[in-house]
């Protein structure tokens, strides 16, 4: 019987279209009762129907970023069918999968940990390719996914963008950068200074404090006009997203 963290209940799929869903199944807590069913969005990289390889088989060696979307504890449970198409848009040769955080089963819950790796766990079956390594990308409270993923996640991560982000939320920044899995891989900070939700006087010194303890190649890009959203990164700095990937500039 397999465990219910890794029930895939339910998968759309349109062949030779890049977006698609499965829903995964997880406990809340192991004493709960209740299952709780997470919606979680796939972007595939472009499908050629002609190409003599199986859908979405052709992205068995593709790179997997996770997507943690902002708004974590908002009543809409369905954000992780949407989230990651932004990203995607930029990255269409990756396989970009969004998980959907809402009310008490935020980013910094263990339940949301097994989620994403039980998604993961999907697309790795789908793809008939493992998923050993990841990217992760977090924007507003978001980040904290990143953060938390980083700590407790099954994968090895390869490379973390956090965008507008407030690690503060999770303790100080030297206590943060001491978890035995945060010393590997990259990290990469976007903070601005019209952010209307977490002030830079806050957001800097942690983000500093952050790289200058966490062991690894860390980096902090500062804009003074630099506001909250994604929209703003992705309008005005896309080169400094691209270059979190080691992606050069078209």
């Amino acid at each position: 019987m397999k465990p219910l963290w890794v029930l895939l209940l339910a998968v759309s799929l349109a062949l030779g279209a890049s977006r698609d869903s499965l829903s995964v199944s997880v406990l809340p807590t192991k004493a709960a009762g209740t299952v709780l069913r997470v919606p979680v969005g796939i972007w595939w990289p472009e499908y050629d129907s002609k190409a003599k390889v199986s859908f979405p088989g052709h992205a068995a060696k593709k790179d997997v970023v996770v997507w943690f979307h902002g708004g974590m504890t908002s009543g809409n449970c369905q954000k992780g069918l949407v989230a990651g198409e932004a990203f995607s848009g930029i990255f269409p040769d990756v396989v970009v999968l969004s998980a959907s955080a809402c009310k008490e089963n935020h980013w910094a819950t263990e339940v949301m940990v097994s989620a994403v790796d039980a998604a993961l766990d999907s697309v790795a079956r789908r793809r008939r390719g493992f998923v050993e390594e990841v990217s992760l990308v977090g924007v507003s409270d978001g980040s904290l996914g990143v953060l938390v993923y980083s700590m407790y996640g099954k994968r090895r991560v390869k490379t973390r963008l956090l965008v507008s982000s407030y690690g503060k939320l999770l303790g100080e920044a030297p206590a943060v950068a001491a978890s035995p899995k945060m010393g590997s891989g990259r990290w990469r900070f976007l903070q601005g200074g019209a952010d209307r939700l977490y002030p830079p006087s806050e957001t800097i010194p942690w983000i500093q404090d952050f790289c200058r303890n966490v062991g690894a190649d860390c980096d902090l890009r500062y804009d003074p006009s630099g506001e909250h959203d994604w929209s703003y990164w992705q309008g005005h700095h896309l080169d400094w997203i691209l270059e979190a990937f080691l992606r050069k500039t078209p």
